[in-house]
């Protein structure tokens, strides 16, 4: 395969979502310059009538108030669910800076917002909307703090009823702290599992982070994120060898920024973009040179992923990731051009078991193939594949989409078999079913 090709085919499908119809060809000149080009165009824009999560907040809080709200605003929030993976799949679909895409849904798994809490089972699009997706082109430090302030983050994470135990509602209610949001920032979101902090810290930072609460019905804008100086714990904090005086809400902001920009960040963060851009096992070099870059940047998003780009490390081999359920529909739709109906499209995740925003643990969906290959799992997206050329009322034809999907690395086994086939559903299935729509 010509190189020219091969990185055609990796732009379209590492870095992007699947090749649409003429993508292959269009990429073929530069495909590095066009995902550059991509990192500096504005995310896809969402319906602006998609409720900003305090709304949700704001109802949620009245229907613990008033117990008779209660099954009006479930309702309200499976039909929310329903227009909002609609219409984040839809921009995903169309979108012509994919990258973006990707990158999208690469940080909103890095700090996972769980549909399986029911408390914040309503703001979980919001969240990504929110906080994650209007900052995947700025710094890290500032995608932190925004994910730390997002009132579905601290619900998620109980930071919202975190107490310092010596603050002033703290001893006039004998509260006390919470620890998870502290706990899963050190391991999941900045350090990682091996970078250095202890027990100690974990308790450090959940002191420092008392008071980042959300607004209350009382309270002005009710539901956003609001800093409450009387749940916050006094006096000074050590955190990772370091002193914090109390300072209030700068405290927080302070030591989040320091996380952000610490080298153990720098490495648990260039690991797991190896691993999603490269190999579900990234060569040690590769590792140890994004961390540097993101060191040396200051966490600058667009400056890590450009390096990445203009490395050889993900443009030696297609295929060396599997797809996870959602990306494998994405690329379905890319390729044909034609979404499910919204029951279809929700209907289809349940059964691969990836629902949208629905991630078993705040560590997110797993970036390994092990974790998406079990031998029931296998079946399930080779029937999906089956359903869904199925409900196609006008099917392409299998072989020129293959042509269109894969390029030049369609195996002559696999085009024969599409020209085989007795009719175009039958084709298109083999066709998202084969090892290489499978992969990117």
């Amino acid at each position: 395969m010509a190189s020219a090709d091969l990185h055609a085919l990796i732009a379209a499908t590492r870095f992007g979502l699947g090749p649409r119809a003429g993508e292959l060809q269009e990429l073929r000149s530069d495909p590095r310059g066009a995902l550059l080009r991509q990192l500096n165009a504005t995310p896809s824009p969402l319906p602006a009538d998609l409720p900003p999560s305090a709304t949700m907040v704001a109802m949620m809080l009245e229907a613990r108030r008033d117990k008779e709200e209660k099954p009006a605003l479930q309702e309200h929030i499976k039909t929310l669910y329903r227009a909002e993976i609609t219409a984040r799949t839809k921009v995903a679909v169309m979108s012509e800076a994919p990258f973006l895409e990707r990158l999208t849904r690469f940080w909103s798994n890095h700090f996972t917002v769980s549909g399986r809490r029911p408390l914040v089972r309503g703001m979980t699009a919001a969240f990504e909307r929110e906080a994650i997706r209007p900052h995947i082109t700025g710094r890290f430090s500032d995608l932190l703090l925004a994910v730390a302030r997002h009132p579905a983050m601290l619900l998620y994470l109980d930071n919202a009823v975190s107490v310092g135990p010596q603050s002033r509602a703290g001893r006039l209610r004998n509260k006390g702290l919470n620890e998870n949001f502290a706990r899963e920032t050190l391991e999941l979101h900045t350090l990682g599992v091996d970078g250095g902090y202890t027990q100690a810290d974990v308790e450090a930072l959940a002191r420092i982070l008392t008071g980042w609460s959300i607004a209350r019905l009382t309270d002005p804008d009710p539901g956003t994120f609001r800093f409450h100086p009387e749940i916050h714990e006094p006096g000074a904090k050590i955190l990772l060898g370091k002193n914090y005086d109390e300072a209030g809400i700068e405290e927080g902001e302070t030591a989040l920024r320091a996380l952000a920009a610490h080298p153990a960040t720098a490495r648990h963060i260039a690991g797991k973009l190896a691993r999603h851009f490269i190999a579900d096992d990234p060569p040690a070099d590769a590792v140890a040179h994004l961390a540097a870059v993101f060191e040396a940047k200051g966490g600058d998003l667009p400056a890590l992923m450009s390096d990445l780009v203009r490395q050889e490390w993900a443009w030696r081999k297609p295929f060396t990731k599997l797809r996870t359920p959602e990306e494998l529909v994405v690329a379905a739709c890319r390729a044909t051009g034609i979404m499910p109906e919204t029951e279809a499209l929700l209907g289809g995740l349940r059964f691969l078991d990836q629902p949208c925003f629905f991630a078993p643990s705040p560590a997110g969906w797993p970036d390994v193939a092990a974790g998406w290959v079990s031998p029931e799992a296998v079946l399930r997206r080779a029937q999906w594949c089956e359903s869904y050329a199925e409900r196609l009322p006008d099917p392409p034809d299998p072989t020129l989409l293959a042509k269109e999907a894969l390029g030049p690395a369609l195996p002559p086994a696999t085009a024969a078999s599409l020209a085989a086939s007795p009719d175009r559903r039958m084709g298109l299935a083999l066709l998202l079913a084969s090892p290489e729509f499978q992969r990117r």
